[in-house]
């Protein structure tokens, strides 16, 4: 399951990272890693972005970039 999959109020953790270079690393940048708890706030009515809270912040992603998270 991705993050992109998640529904709203729900509370997961990060399995793996798919994707390569820049991409990759601007997620790892932004806290989310291996382990780390991701509790999705919003949905945009056509799915994109999505908010989410991370590590006590707020941070909206992509959808693509929401697909490269592989949670649990």
């Amino acid at each position: 399951m991705t993050l992109k999959d998640v529904k709203v109020d729900q509370t997961v953790s990060v399995v793996k990272l798919h994707g390569e270079g820049a991409t990759k690393r601007r997620i790892m940048d932004m806290g989310i890693t291996k382990g780390t708890s991701i509790y999705v706030r919003k949905v945009a009515p056509l799915g994109d972005p999505v908010e989410v809270t991370v590590r006590g912040y707020e941070l909206s992603l992509r959808k693509a970039d929401a697909e490269m998270i592989e949670v649990k």
